[in-house]
C-alpha cells in the first residue's frame, strides 16, 4: 500500500510536468470530477498567491522602473538643452564683448527665448512625473535640431565652427528612438546642415589678416569639438546606459511573468488532479479499514494498515488545507509565532513526514526573537527544501538559521552528489521532477523559489564542501514580522 501511494506521488509529478513543458497527458480528463468546487478553487488561489496576487508591485515593478527610465533620459535632454543655452549665451557674450565682433545680438537672443519658450511643456510635464513615449522624443530632438539650426544661419552657418554640435540631436536620436525615428532625424540633420551651407547670414571675424582669421577659426573648431565630445562622453552614454537598464528590467519582468503563467498552469492542473486523487483516497482509507477487520490477530500487518491509514489521512489533511486557504488573504492564512518556535515547529511537522531522517538544527540571532506570521505558503516552501535534502542525503540534514532585526538567513545543506549541470540550470527557473544524481531539485524547490520571491526574498544554491548542496534562503524580516519580540 505504501508502494501504491508513491506511486500516485510520482503520477501526479509526472501530471505536472507534462502540462508545464507543453506535453499532453495521457487519459487525463480533469471534466470528471466528483469533489466540491471549493477545493479546485482553493488550489487555484494558492498557486495564485504564490505568483503574486497578494502583492501586486511585484508584477509591476518592471514596467513601473521602465517609465522612471523615460524621465530620467527626458530630464538629461532638458538639462542639455539648459547647457546649450547658457553656452551659445557665453559665446554671444564672448564674440559681441571681448572679440568685438558683428554678431546680430537680436535674432540670436529670441532664438533662444523662443527655444526656451518651447521646453516649459517638457519641464511641467517632468515635474508633474509625466511619462514620454518614443514620439515626446523625437519633438524634443527636433525642436533642438531646429533651434541649432537658426543660431548657426545667423552665425554664419556651416562655416561656424560649432555646426558640428548639429550632430548632437542626431546622437542622442540614436540612442533613444527607434530605427524609423532615427533615420528621420538623419536625413532632417543632412537637410539642415545642406540649408546651412547654401543659406546663411554671413559672418566675419574681424577685421584681421587672412592668417590671424584661420587661426581663430581653427581655435573656434578645437574648442567645439572638446566642448561636443564632453557632452556626448557625459549625457548621451548615461542615456544608453538607461536604455541597457531599462532593456533588463523589462527582460526580468518577462521572465516573471512566464513564471507565473507556469505557476497559474500547475495551479489549475493541481485543482484537476486533486478532484481525481479524492475517489482513490477515499478507496483505499475503505480498503484498509476493512483489512484491519480482517487481519485478526495479525499484529505486524495491523500496525502497516494503521501507518496507511495515518498517510491518507494526512494527503486528506493537505487536500483541505488547500481548500480552507481558497480567498484568504496572507494576514489570515496564518498566525503571529516567535521565530525560534516557528522553525522548531516546521522542523517537528517536517520530522512526522520523515521520521528516519536526522535533523541537526541550529539557531541563532537576537532575544528575544521577533514574532512572524507563520504563513502556510512559507511553511510549505521551506518543508519542500527540506524534502528535497532528504531526497538527496536520506541520513542526515543540516539546518541553521541567523536572525537580526532586518533578515532571515536559513541554510539546509544535505549530503548527497551535489548538482549535475542540468539541476543547476534548471533548479528554481523551471519544473524538474526527474529524481536522480541531483538529488532531486525539482518542482517543490520550482515552488519554493515562487513563495520565497513573493516574500521579497531569494534562493541560492551552491556545492557542499565535501559533497553536497546547500540552499541558502535569505528572507527580509520586514515582510513577516508581526511585532519586533515576545511578551508574555
Amino acid at each position: 500500500m505504501n508502494v501504491c501511494l508513491d506511486l500516485m506521488a510520482q503520477w501526479f509529478l509526472f501530471r505536472a510536468d507534462e502540462a508545464i513543458l507543453g506535453g499532453a497527458v495521457p487519459g487525463g480528463n480533469a471534466t470528471e470530477c466528483r469533489t466540491p468546487a471549493i477545493l479546485q478553487s482553493g488550489i487555484v488561489d494558492v498557486c495564485a498567491s504564490i505568483m503574486g496576487r497578494v502583492d501586486p508591485t511585484i508584477s509591476h515593478s518592471g514596467f513601473a522602473a521602465a517609465g522612471d527610465s523615460t524621465l530620467r533620459n527626458l530630464r538629461r535632454i532638458l538639462v542639455l538643452r539648459g547647457i546649450l543655452v547658457s553656452a551659445w549665451l557665453l559665446a554671444i557674450a564672448i564674440a559681441r564683448f571681448l572679440l568685438g565682433l558683428d554678431v546680430p545680438f537680436a535674432p540670436l537672443l529670441a532664438v533662444i527665448a523662443a527655444w526656451l519658450l518651447c521646453s516649459l511643456p517638457a519641464w511641467h510635464r517632468l515635474r508633474k512625473g509625466g511619462d514620454c513615449n518614443a514620439h515626446g522624443f523625437l519633438r524634443q530632438i527636433l525642436l533642438d535640431m531646429l533651434m541649432l539650426s537658426l543660431l548657426l544661419y545667423y552665425t554664419g552657418g556651416a562655416t561656424n565652427p560649432f555646426s558640428l554640435l548639429l550632430l548632437l540631436p542626431l546622437i542622442v536620436a540614436a540612442a533613444l528612438l527607434p530605427v524609423g525615428f532615427g533615420w528621420l532625424v538623419a536625413g532632417g540633420t543632412v537637410l539642415c546642415y545642406t540649408a546651412l551651407l547654401l543659406f546663411h547670414h554671413p559672418f566675419r571675424l574681424g577685421g584681421g589678416g587672412t592668417g590671424e582669421n584661420f587661426s581663430l577659426h581653427v581655435l573656434g573648431m578645437w574648442s567645439g569639438f572638446v566642448f561636443a565630445a564632453l557632452l556626448i562622453g557625459a549625457f548621451v552614454v548615461r542615456m544608453g546606459e538607461t536604455l541597457r537598464e531599462r532593456e533588463r528590467v523589462l527582460a526580468q519582468a518577462r521572465e516573471q511573468a512566464l513564471r507565473d503563467e507556469r505557476m497559474v498552469a500547475l495551479g489549475a492542473l493541481a485543482a484537476g488532479t486533486a478532484h481525481e486523487l479524492a475517489t482513490p483516497l477515499n478507496t483505499i482509507a475503505m480498503l484498509t479499514r476493512e483489512l484491519e477487520e480482517e487481519a485478526g490477530n495479525d499484529r505486524k500487518l495491523r500496525e502497516r494498515l494503521r501507518m496507511l491509514q495515518s498517510q491518507v489521512a494526512r494527503c486528506k489533511q493537505t487536500l483541505a488545507r488547500l481548500s480552507a486557504s481558497a480567498g484568504q488573504s496572507r494576514a489570515e492564512a496564518g498566525y503571529g509565532l516567535a521565530l525560534d518556535r516557528y522553525l522548531s515547529g516546521l522542523v517537528q511537522q517536517w520530522q512526522d513526514m520523515r521520521p528516519g531522517v536526522i535533523v541537526r538544527c541550529h539557531w541563532e540571532g537576537d532575544v528575544p526573537p521577533p514574532v512572524i506570521l507563520a504563513e502556510q505558503t512559507l511553511s510549505q516552501a521551506l518543508i519542500s527544501i527540506l524534502n528535497n535534502a532528504a531526497d538527496a542525503s536520506p541520513r542526515e540534514v543540516d539546518f541553521t538559521a541567523h536572525w537580526d532585526r532586518e533578515i532571515l538567513d536559513l541554510m539546509v545543506c544535505d549530503r548527497g552528489e551535489g548538482l549535475t549541470p542540468k539541476a543547476r540550470v534548471a533548479a528554481g527557473r523551471r519544473p524538474l521532477t526527474t529524481k536522480g544524481g541531483g538529488g532531486g531539485l525539482g518542482l517543490g524547490l520550482y515552488l519554493a523559489h515562487g513563495v520565497i520571491e513573493r516574500l521579497g526574498g531569494g534562493v541560492r544554491l551552491r556545492d557542499r564542501e565535501g559533497g553536497g548542496v546547500c540552499v541558502h534562503v535569505e528572507l527580509p524580516l520586514q515582510r513577516l514580522v508581526v511585532r519586533d519580540d515576545v511578551t508574555g
